[in-house]
């Protein structure tokens, strides 16, 4: 690796830049997160990353941007070597990078975040500066008002004010991180295609990582595949479809590998059952029933109002919303983690209070966002999290009560059979839970929530933030415990994923449901103004 005194940064430059990595290399320990990739980002384009979580997209992205350093290989900005040892140097260079994440001061207003991103002097012509953002904001597609404050801003809004942040400083590359995760359709079209004539206009060059196909294939130029560290593929957008690239992501041959646009295999029988159901609408007990249920949100005030729906065995029902529209704390309320206000909830025509011993009868599992945090105690190892369902059930207990004994050789014996069957990378049973990745964490939990016969799932955003491989495999998963006959709550933000997997689907807006569709033939744009509260 080059020694950064040798070459210090350019004179401040405009304009689109190139981007080349060679041989970049990056290891933490015994681990290379990144193995001598090289990639050519042409300059005023837009350049996807994709690939697996742990396939060193966000290594990659970081090195650029400052915040690593690799140990092997150079990174090249129009065509000459730079060493970029922190984001200083990365900003001066003209990087800039918008996380997954909101890093909005919240009780800042859109014009003070605005001056944050940039170099703030101790006393600030107000005036001046308030002209001066005015000026930028009418040289850009988006419209905020410069005295709001994040807290009072949608989603879309704090996605648009995060990339007016960097679009400020004028950056000739600008790096995304999955910046549509929390956008509706339409936001999300605005956003990627006003990113898009920035990158055609010569203002700036984009990096985007994205797991969704969609984006690429309508919004990018040219896309980049890393597997396990590895840049495999390289490609323009207008020579590939989706399949190519969940092929070379997946390590798979083309003709075998799955495309975002394959339906799910089912029963027809089962497939004539749920929408019998559905014409008959009484004909047949609800597996899952809900009745004007309410729920009270964090903040003391009404999160879930009114909501009523039934889920019929062999159907899956997607719930559709923008975050923070009361799908949270619906989920919660269903699985006993949130007091219910109102309403009544049934399973198989039982009321349905979410107690243990409730779940093991009537067979209701959950598999519920960020489960590291809602679903596992992170000091307890993978084994004892595996048994938390039933550990004090046979095989797994011997006698019962106080006098029982719980047979832990038991509980070891079929962690390492479900590690191995749902592939959980882990040092092993023994390690604490805590120590894995978020996809393989899920992974561990899908194996004790899907086990036995299932009447009813509850799952909530069961792939955010996961990888091709993941997501697959639990879309799979899922699919099977409707197939069996299951019913599928089924709560998304990915609006691709509801499409993909659900026969009905209902929109959340402001703690109500106010729009219902078949998912056949169901119109996007119709669902995306449902969620954005246009209806």
């Amino acid at each position: 690796m080059n020694n950064p005194h040798l070459i210090p940064p350019p004179k401040p430059a405009t304009g689109a830049l190139a981007l080349d990595t060679y041989e970049l290399t990056k290891r933490f320990g015994s681990f290379t997160a990144m193995d001598h990739v090289t990639m050519r980002v042409e300059p005023g384009t837009v350049h996807a990353l994709l690939g697996e979580n742990g396939a060193g997209k966000s290594t990659l992205v970081k090195c650029v941007a400052g915040f690593q350093r690799a140990e092997e290989g150079s990174i090249l900005i129009d065509g000459r070597e730079q060493a970029i040892p922190n984001p200083i140097v990365a900003r001066q260079l003209g990087i800039g990078m918008v996380y997954q994440h909101f890093t909005l001061a919240p009780g800042m207003t859109v014009a003070e975040n605005l001056l944050l991103v940039g170099e703030t002097p101790s006393l600030i012509d107000w005036k001046a500066k308030r002209a001066e953002l005015q000026a930028f904001l009418a040289t850009t597609p988006f419209s905020l008002e410069l005295d709001a404050r994040p807290s009072e801003l949608a989603a879309g809004e704090k996605q648009k004010l995060e990339l007016l942040k960097q679009l400020y400083l004028k950056p000739r590359l600008l790096i995304l991180d999955e910046p549509t995760s929390v956008l509706t359709p339409q936001e999300a079209d605005e956003v990627l295609g006003h990113v898009r004539e920035f990158a055609r206009s010569g203002q700036c060059t984009v990096l985007i990582i994205t797991h969704k196909f969609r984006e690429v294939m309508a919004y990018a130029d040219a896309v980049t595949v890393l597997r396990r560290g590895k840049a495999v593929h390289h490609c323009k957008v207008a020579d590939t479809h989706p399949g190519l690239l969940a092929a070379a992501m997946m390590g798979e041959a083309a003709g075998g590998s799955p495309t975002a646009d394959s339906e799910p295999n089912r029963p027809p029988a089962l497939v004539d059952a749920a929408q019998g159901a559905i014409k008959n609408g009484a004909s047949r007990v609800p597996a899952l029933q809900v009745e004007q249920l309410d729920a009270m949100g964090d903040r003391g005030t009404l999160a879930v109002s009114g909501i009523s729906f039934a889920v019929q065995p062999g159907e899956i029902l997607g719930v559709a919303g923008v975050s923070g529209n009361g799908q949270r704390e619906l989920v919660e309320a269903l699985v006993g983690q949130r007091p219910r206000l109102a309403g009544q909830v049934t399973v198989n025509g039982e009321a349905y209070g979410a107690r243990r011993e409730e779940n093991r009868r009537l067979k209701v599992r959950s598999l519920p966002e960020e489960p590291l945090r809602n679903a596992c105690v992170g000091d307890l190892s993978v084994a004892e999290n595996m048994a938390l369902r039933d550990f004090d059930q046979p095989p797994l207990a011997t006698g019962s009560g106080p006098a029982s004994l719980l047979n832990f050789g038991v509980w070891r014996s079929r962690a390492r059979q479900w590690i191995a069957e749902y592939g959980v990378k882990t040092q092993g049973e023994g390690a604490p839970i805590r120590s894995l990745s978020g996809g393989n964490v899920q992974r561990a939990v899908l194996a004790r929530e899907l086990a036995g016969d299932i009447n009813v799932l509850i799952a909530a955003n069961p792939v955010f933030g996961l990888d091709f491989a993941a997501v697959k495999e639990i879309h799979s998963r899922i699919l099977q415990v409707r197939d069996k006959g299951g019913a599928v709550l089924l709560v998304s933000e990915d609006l691709d994923e509801l499409l993909e997997l659900a026969d009905r689907i209902v929109v959340m807006s402001e703690g109500r449901i106010v729009y219902e569709t078949a998912a056949a033939g169901a119109q996007r744009h119709e669902i995306g103004a449902h969620m954005g509260g246009g209806h």
